[in-house]
């Protein structure tokens, strides 16, 4: 079965085709990706209309890209799916769009996938891929999230931000200190020249003894710092700052996964989504889990951010495990919110 992926929720497009047997992990055979970030820049942050606009010039240019690549013709695909939410409800009618309009063109069945569900199976896509059941801490721009994961559709949400996300945290605070777009990378950076203790910041809910996030307050105190520091700050003062945010919302992310870790039993633990490509947090989680004999899996860094391959494999696992409700009836829908955890069968 071949299944090609379309992803549109935000400021990616992406699209990739990847094949799947009855049994086994699917195989990825090309991804095309088009990332919008020089384009929004200018403006410092994501306009919803101008990334639809970008979708609809570069879905179709990607997929041809992409069946190049793998040597395959649209004859050859069997399903195609597409990010159904959640994300920008005009970005997302894009992809939406162009995969159902394709799948009625070809006689195929189409399948709307989760953005996040597309994040969590992410690793399997990685050299070692995940046993179930395994831990997953979701780090995308705007989803901060725990999930004890039982198998494929088989989630359950074990704390989550009561307001800013990490990738929030670091974008806002990277544009107090004048980092611009896209901030948590330049802010990653730029940390790796500062004094991470130099600013005592607040590691919110550290302690609140449960699994819950919330990175309003750091970003509150950021942005007072920074005030104090002034227009004027040296290169140095301002590499301290971006280090000890960092710093912050890395000990915060550690500490819950970690915790997540010992009160479930389970000995895996998976990190996906685009904070998940911090270096930081990785040598972190990487010393954390071997000390309490676990293990950490990552999708390739190329697939942290969002992509098509992370959408066409959940798509072909869901089919794996029979819980694929593919249509052929030309009908859609996109859902801009969209808990993760409404997917498949509960936790037994």
């Amino acid at each position: 079965m071949h299944v090609l992926g379309f992803e549109s929720s935000c400021d990616e497009t992406g699209v990739a085709l990847v094949e799947a047997h009855a049994v086994g992990v699917p195989r990825l055979l090309a991804e095309a990706l088009h990332s919008q970030v020089e384009m929004h820049a200018a403006y410092g942050g994501v306009v919803p209309e101008l990334a639809s606009r970008d979708h609809i010039r570069r879905a179709v240019p990607l997929a041809r890209q992409v069946l190049q690549q793998s040597g395959l013709t649209l004859a050859d695909v069997d399903l195609v799916a597409y990010t159904r939410g959640p994300g920008l409800a005009g970005a997302l009618l894009v992809g939406a769009g162009l995969a159902v309009a394709l799948g009625a063109a070809l006689g195929k069945p189409t399948l709307g996938v989760h953005h996040l569900e597309g994040h969590l199976l992410s690793p399997f896509l990685g050299d070692a891929p995940p046993e179930f059941p395994f831990i997953a801490l979701l780090v995308s721009g705007g989803h901060t999230q725990l999930m004890h994961v039982d198998g494929v559709g088989r989630y359950a949400l074990l704390g989550e931000t009561i307001d800013d996300a990490a990738g929030e945290a670091f974008d806002k605070s990277a544009k107090l200190l004048g980092l611009g777009y896209p901030g948590g990378p330049a802010l990653a950076r730029l940390a790796a020249f500062g004094d991470a203790s130099a600013y005592a910041l607040p590691r919110p809910l550290l302690h609140s003894g449960n699994l819950d996030f919330s990175f309003a307050g750091l970003k509150t105190a950021v942005m007072m710092q920074a005030r104090k520091l002034g227009p004027n700050v040296c290169e140095q003062a301002r590499a301290d700052l971006a280090a000890s945010t960092q710093a912050a919302i890395v000990d915060v992310l550690v500490a819950k996964a970690l915790r997540a870790l010992r009160e479930s039993g389970t000995r895996r633990l998976v990190v996906a989504g685009g904070v998940g490509a911090n270096l930081r947090l990785r040598e972190r989680l990487d010393a954390g889990a071997a000390a309490l004999g676990a293990r950490v899996h990552y999708p390739p860094l190329a697939l942290c951010t969002d992509n098509g391959a992370m959408i066409a494999l959940a798509a072909a696992l869901r089919v794996q495990h029979g819980l694929a409700q593919a249509r052929r009836d030309g009908a859609f829908d996109v859902r801009p919110r969209w808990p993760l955890e409404e997917l498949g069968a509960p936790l037994s």
